[in-house]
């Protein structure tokens, strides 16, 4: 898949880009693998760390059109990892995030389209299910504009897809760093006792992304099976000894993660380790599907935080903590 390609990875400084660079450039025999951001100091920080000579960086925002069009020249696999994410700053400065979620995605659809580019997967996050609040709105609208892209490329190749998980473990402004860093404190903050969160790590959503680029057609959204876990479940596990902390919930923030609504759910499959979310104007037949291993999820399915059937135990979640995490 990757062997002689060109793949350009917006928001490539990021936890995603970094991973997925290192897998790319391990497994595989890349022609070239472009990072697109727009933070120098990160670029020449990851540059010094994989010194490899696949590797070109190329400074710009996704709210540049131009500078897009010049970095996905010959490029053959765009992953679209940029975003912005953190809830109460998408909620304070709304008009930013869009500017970058919504305006930035349409810019990533044209340049892709006029440098024809074979496949592009557009990473997007529990939040765009049913959001409450910025950042899902927008990641939403996102979502919707890749897939519908596939509308827009008549009879050229390039295919368009989406991934959508939550939050990965041990990620930039994810509660296990947080919680690592207070093992040894007198107290544990936690927004909300009943509040629960899907425990995926970084090698399952690479994993994703490219499942999503080997079966992609156009026009799906992958969403990975993974474990749920309480909170308080996770910050007990980490500093058992601990007082809890009750600090109240965010603004725009959820009790119980979703990747899945119950409106979602008349399009969803089943295929095995993941979900597959069909747009109604790119539906495959029946038949198809099944043939693929797809099985519908029915009409009253979702799939939430708070109502998974697999939990991830407190020693799984340890035995992580301390292979991934620097005490």
């Amino acid at each position: 898949m990757f062997e002689n390609k060109t793949v350009l990875i917006t928001g490539g400084t990021g936890t995603f880009g970094q991973g997925f660079t290192e897998r790319i450039l391990n497994k595989f025999s890349p022609r070239k693998v472009i990072i697109f951001s727009r933070d120098e100091m990160k670029q020449w920080e990851m540059e010094a760390r994989f010194e490899n000579d696949k590797l070109r960086f190329i400074l710009g925002d996704v709210r540049d059109k131009d500078r897009l069009k010049r970095a996905l020249n010959g490029v053959d696999i765009l992953i679209h990892a940029a975003a912005m994410k953190i809830v109460p700053k998408a909620e304070y400065d709304p008009f930013e995030c869009v500017k970058t979620n919504i305006l930035g995605a349409m810019n990533v659809i044209d340049a892709a389209l006029d440098c024809k580019v074979n496949k592009v997967v557009a990473l997007s996050t529990d939040k765009a299910s049913s959001p409450v609040n910025v950042y899902g709105a927008t990641k939403l609208v996102s979502d919707k504009i890749f897939i519908a892209a596939n509308s827009y490329r008549g009879a050229q190749a390039t295919i368009f897809s989406v991934v959508r998980y939550g939050n990965v473990m041990g990620s930039r402004g994810s509660v296990l760093p947080l919680f690592d860093k207070l093992r040894n404190g007198k107290s544990m903050p936690v927004t909300d006792i009943n509040m629960t969160r899907f425990m995926i790590t970084l090698d399952q959503g690479m994993d994703l992304v490219e499942t999503a680029l080997k079966t992609a057609v156009g026009g799906e959204i992958f969403v990975r099976k993974v474990p749920s876990m309480k909170i308080l479940d996770v910050a007990k596990a980490i500093n058992p000894t601990a007082e809890i902390q009750i600090i109240g919930v965010r603004p725009g923030e959820k009790i119980h993660e979703q990747l899945i609504s119950y409106d979602e759910a008349k399009y969803t499959y089943d295929f095995g380790e993941y979900f597959k979310i069909y747009s109604p104007y790119f539906l495959p037949k029946q038949d198809t599907i099944r043939e693929q291993g797809g099985k519908s999820v029915g009409s009253d399915f979702s799939y939430s935080s708070d109502k998974n059937k697999d939990w991830m135990t407190t020693e799984e979640l340890l035995s992580w903590v301390d292979l991934n995490l620097k005490h």
